[in-house]
C-alpha cells in the first residue's frame, strides 16, 4: 500500500466527480462520507459508494467515515465492511479509545460477514489539539496503518489562520511524524492545502511536509495531483547520491572501514540507511530497477 504520495478526496455522493478522481493519476482515491457530504445526503452517499465500488477500480480506494462519536459511525461501517477498500479514514480521531471502539465494531461486522478479522486498516484523521496531544496512543491503536493530518480543522481549533510559511503547523506535523515512528507504522499523510488554485503554495507546503518526514499529501482537486506526486518522488539527483553512498559504504566495509566521505561529506551508517530507504522508495515507484 505504501508509499502513498497523493490521496485525492471526492464526495461519496457525486459519481461524476468520482470518475474524474479515478482518472486523475493519484496513488489512491478517498470516497468521502464526512465533510464533503451534507447531513441529509449521508444515506444517499452510502448507497452511491456501494455502486461506485461494484466494479473494479484502477487505484486503491479508501473511504472516509464519520467520527467514532458520530451517529453515522455504525451505518458507515455496515456500508463499507464488505467492499473492496484498501482501508478506512476515521474522521476527527482524538484518542486511542475511539480507534479501539471502531476496531471492535469492525471486528463484529467482519465476523458477521464471515470476513477475515482485522483485514480492513484504519487511517485516523487527526485534526484537533486534543488529537495531536494524543498522537502516540492513536498511532499505537489496533488496525492503524498510518496517520493523516487535518491542518485546516487544526488551525481553526487553535485559533490561527493557515499561513503560507506553515509555522503554526510545525509542532503538529512533527508530533505526527514522531508518534508514527515510535509506533512502528508508516509515515503520516500531510494535510490538504486549502487553496487549490495556487500551485506554488501547494508545492512549498508539500516540500515542507516531505522534509519533516511525511510520506505524501491529501489533495482535493485533480490539478494538485501531479505537482504533489513530483515532490514526493525521489529525483534523479537524489537517487544518484543514494547510489554513490551505498556503493561507497559497501566498498569501505569490505576494506574494514566504517566511516567514509562522499562528495566531501562524512557518511556514517545512519546516512547509509537513509540512502537505502530512498532507493527502496524509488524502486517501489518505478524510478529504479
Amino acid at each position: 500500500m505504501f508509499p502513498l504520495r497523493t490521496l485525492l478526496f471526492t464526495p461519496g455522493d457525486d459519481p461524476r466527480k468520482g470518475e474524474k478522481a479515478f482518472a486523475a493519476g493519484a496513488d489512491a482515491v478517498i470516497l468521502d462520507l464526512e465533510d464533503a457530504v451534507a447531513e441529509a445526503q449521508k444515506e444517499r452517499a452510502r448507497q452511491q459508494i456501494r455502486q461506485t465500488l461494484s466494479i473494479p477500480r484502477p487505484v486503491p480506494v479508501f473511504v472516509r467515515i464519520n467520527g467514532a462519536s458520530s451517529p453515522h459511525i455504525l451505518p458507515d461501517l455496515q456500508t463499507v465492511v464488505d467492499l473492496p477498500v484498501e482501508g478506512l479514514m476515521l474522521a476527527k480521531a482524538e484518542s486511542g479509545e475511539e480507534v479501539r471502539r471502531v476496531d471492535w465494531l469492525l471486528s463484529l461486522l467482519e465476523q458477521q460477514h464471515q470476513l477475515p478479522v482485522g483485514k480492513i486498516k484504519i487511517i485516523p484523521f487527526v485534526e484537533s489539539a486534543r488529537g495531536i496531544s494524543r498522537a502516540g496512543e492513536i498511532a499505537a491503536a489496533p488496525r492503524v496503518s498510518c496517520l493523516a493530518f487535518g491542518g485546516n480543522d487544526y488551525t481553526m481549533d487553535i485559533g490561527v489562520p493557515y499561513s503560507r510559511d506553515g509555522e503554526e503547523l510545525f509542532f503538529a506535523r512533527s508530533q505526527l511524524v514522531v508518534a508514527s515512528r515510535a509506533a512502528g507504522i508508516a509515515p503520516p499523510l500531510d494535510t490538504v492545502n486549502p487553496d487549490f488554485r495556487d500551485i506554488s503554495f501547494l508545492v512549498e507546503d508539500a516540500r515542507r511536509a516531505r522534509k519533516l518526514g511525511f510520506q505524501g499529501k491529501l489533495v482535493i482537486h485533480p490539478a494538485q495531483v501531479a505537482p504533489v506526486n513530483e515532490v514526493f518522488t525521489p529525483g534523479d539527483e537524489e537517487i544518484a547520491w543514494a547510489e554513490k553512498v551505498v556503493e561507497a559504504f559497501a566498498r569501505a566495509q569490505a576494506a574494514g572501514s566504517g566511516v567514509i566521505q562522499v562528495e566531501g561529506k562524512m557518511v556514517e551508517l545512519p546516512i547509509v540507511r537513509r540512502a537505502e530507504q530512498l532507493l527502496a522508495a524509488a524502486r517501489r515507484l518505478g524510478k529504479k530497477q
